[in-house]
């Protein structure tokens, strides 16, 4: 398995505040990766850097290649308020390479098309961010990262509390980039989520553990990030925070809506 990021002693502070002491772990290419952990625990600050918006304290952080990175954030992060339609923020996703002030041309275009066919929301395209509930503004700006040139697609907690035909329609989606060779990271408080992905990255201010989610996610690794107080529920885990559960017969991470398990 090749790597497509490699931390080395890596760590992150903000002032006096250490949000990821000194770290080490891999991320491998063409799978699909979830960077998990309790609240304020590194995860974003982590994902962040992969994307190059912040700089390691300490300690090496290596994107394999040439790789070009897309980063989708939580709708939650964005305001809704934007003066733009649909298209107009799913075109956004082109500027990384025409530049903001020039015309798209028709290979963006076709871009910018594909990505909102693939997500589904060709009837959306003419409207505003603030008529859009909150699983529709994710899939906008899910499309706005796939309408980019990338081979690594980062995902700030995409899934978290989506209706069912959002969480369905961005989770084949992650799959589909999977299949086309790319690499996908994304955080996420679901430990279940995390469990059905290729790798994972546990987090507690530092990387507590990385690797296939059997090897990571194992009662003394999970003591370690969340403390004593995790449960098991049957059939899962039980989330640290209760805001973060899913939503009750949400299509899940991993899985496709016929039952069948992603590859």
């Amino acid at each position: 398995m090749t790597d497509a990021i490699v931390g080395r002693g890596v760590s992150f502070r903000y002032g006096d505040h250490v949000a990821l002491a000194a770290s080490s772990f891999t991320i491998p290419e063409r799978a699909v990766t979830t960077l998990i952990g309790p609240n304020g625990s590194g995860k974003s600050t982590l994902l962040h850097a992969i994307a190059g918006l912040v700089t390691p304290f300490t300690g090496t952080l290596e994107i394999a290649g040439n790789h070009r990175i897309a980063y989708v954030l939580q709708a939650t992060k964005v305001n809704e308020a934007l003066p733009a339609t649909v298209r107009e923020v799913v075109a956004m996703g082109r500027y990384a390479t025409t530049g903001p002030y020039r015309r798209l041309g028709a290979a963006d275009r076709a871009a910018v098309d594909h990505a909102i066919e693939r997500m589904g929301i060709e009837s959306l395209a003419g409207r505003h961010l603030r008529e859009l509930s909150g699983g529709q503004r994710q899939r906008v700006f899910v499309a706005q990262g796939i309408a980019q040139d990338h081979d690594i697609l980062l995902l700030d907690e995409p899934l978290t509390g989506l209706d069912l035909p959002s969480a369905k329609a961005i989770d084949d989606v992650l799959h589909e980039e999977q299949a086309a060779g790319r690499t996908v990271v994304i955080t996420s408080h679901d430990l279940n989520e995390a469990a059905a992905g290729d790798w994972v990255v546990l987090l507690a201010h530092r990387v507590v553990a990385c690797g296939p989610p059997a090897a990571v996610l194992t009662p003394a690794h999970l003591t370690a990030a969340y403390g004593p107080i995790l449960l098991h529920e049957e059939g899962g885990f039980m989330f640290e925070d209760p805001a973060h559960r899913p939503v009750v017969g949400r299509h899940e991470h991993g899985t496709r809506g016929d039952g069948a398990t992603a590859p």
